[in-house]
């Protein structure tokens, strides 16, 4: 396998689609390629499906390459039908705002904007203060609506209703990549597989504006090996902040992955040598294990940084027994739910304490755990539908919630 980034995204399986294999790989390698990805801004975090295109960007800067994080303010305002049903629930526009900003500062952690080999960028600074009967004449003349809807994505929403605001958006992302080729130089764009009509729509509108021949690459839509959508799990989304999902919850989502999809994931979300890998990805039985908490720490430090992956990492390991006690450091790193005595004193069902943390999706799933032999508080299996938590489960340290071997969460009093 050559150097060329290019081999190595397919190698690590990042790419779907390309629009020219070999004009893409002889431009990246011959010179810097300044390229860029879209982010939505419909939430205040990524979350680990978003890691797909953010490793690919990285892989890319770190062969000399240029990359634009584009917070997409302005069409988010529009929403993209991609991938829907229905309509996007229409946000205002400050918390718009709000959202690209925590954005862009999650990117930073993976991209190091400086302003000049890195970029942080907002759609909304060009698509805001657009003339619409000039932007109809300057661009909308070259989109044919029957082309258009022959995309995928409006093809699925014929039936069931599409509005005139989001049948806009193809234009203003075709825009948005003219827009960075005129005024930064960007030749590539990449993003989901489901945004390959829209790239494309990019792609023919510089060359029709500039006559210039510009490239497009898209990632494959990962699921898990059992089905669920990357960076979804039934207690809700892997977010990438902290605040929202913990380090060691973080931690935790790799190192309980199925291990079918083990060697997959560390090809695409470490830069683990793909010799290592290989190691890695031989181990059978449970020696799974260990390539598991390789996974879980290479992830874990990339996003949180090193400090926090090795803290999860030994709390994992205290709260596996390989340790003996745990110690303060490790329970504080443990995800923590603040409790008052007075509730504790009126006694609470244990099913409904392990909905309500997120240990369990559900009271039903609570129940099915206990009935599995799956729930332990204070490391004593529950085994009575009729427990209740009160203030005789207190011990110095909380009470500490377990479900099956590896999910933790601790209870401490206010």
């Amino acid at each position: 396998m050559s150097d060329n980034v290019f081999d190595t995204l397919k190698e690590r399986g990042f790419i779907a689609q390309v629009s020219d294999e070999e004009a893409l790989r002889k431009n990246l390698d011959s010179g810097t390629v300044t390229f860029y990805i879209g982010f939505d801004g419909s939430a205040s975090s990524l979350h680990a499906g978003s890691l797909v295109p953010i490793m690919a960007m990285m892989h890319l800067q770190r062969a000399g390459h240029r990359p634009i994080g584009l917070v997409g303010c302005g069409t988010t305002m529009v929403g993209d039908p991609s991938g829907r049903d229905e309509m996007r629930q229409m946000l205002s526009e400050d918390t718009i705002r709000a959202n690209g900003k925590a954005i862009h500062a999650q990117l930073d952690r993976y991209l190091h904007f400086d302003g000049e080999t890195s970029l942080a960028l907002d759609n909304a600074d060009w698509l805001l203060p657009i003339n619409y009967i000039q932007f109809l004449r300057e661009i909308g003349c070259h989109f044919s609506v029957n082309r258009m809807l022959a995309a995928e994505a409006y093809k699925q929403r014929l039936e069931k209703g599409l509005s005139f605001i989001e049948f806009n958006y193809q234009l203003l992302q075709a825009y948005d990549y003219l827009h960075l080729y005129q005024n930064y130089g960007c030749t590539l764009q990449m993003g989901g597989d489901d945004q390959w009509g829209n790239i494309l729509a990019g792609v023919d509108l510089i060359r029709r504006v500039e006559g210039v021949k510009v490239e497009a690459m898209t990632f494959p839509l990962l699921t898990t090996a059992s089905g669920a959508k990357m960076g979804k799990t039934a207690a809700g989304a892997v977010w990438l902040d902290g605040d929202l999902l913990s380090p060691y919850d973080y931690y935790q989502y790799w190192i309980n992955c199925d291990d079918r999809d083990v060697g997959r994931f560390l090809k695409m979300f470490t830069f683990l040598s793909m010799a290592e890998i290989q190691q890695l990805d031989a181990l059978d039985g449970s020696e799974i294990r260990q390539a598991k908490q390789v996974l879980a720490f290479q992830t874990t430090r990339i996003t949180h940084g090193d400090k926090a992956a090795e803290e999860a990492q030994a709390t994992t390991e205290a709260a596996f027994g390989k340790q003996g006690e745990m110690t303060e450091s490790d329970l504080n790193a443990m995800p923590t739910t603040p409790i008052t005595r007075d509730r504790l004193a009126q006694g609470i069902s244990p099913m409904e304490l392990f909905a309500e943390v997120g240990l369990t999706a559900s009271r039903g799933e609570a129940r099915r755990l206990i009935k599995q032999g799956g729930m332990y508080i204070n490391d004593q299996r529950i085994d009575n539908l009729e427990y209740s938590v009160n203030e005789d489960s207190l011990t110095p340290d909380g009470i500490l919630l377990r479900a099956g071997k590896k999910k933790y969460h601790r209870l401490i009093v206010e």
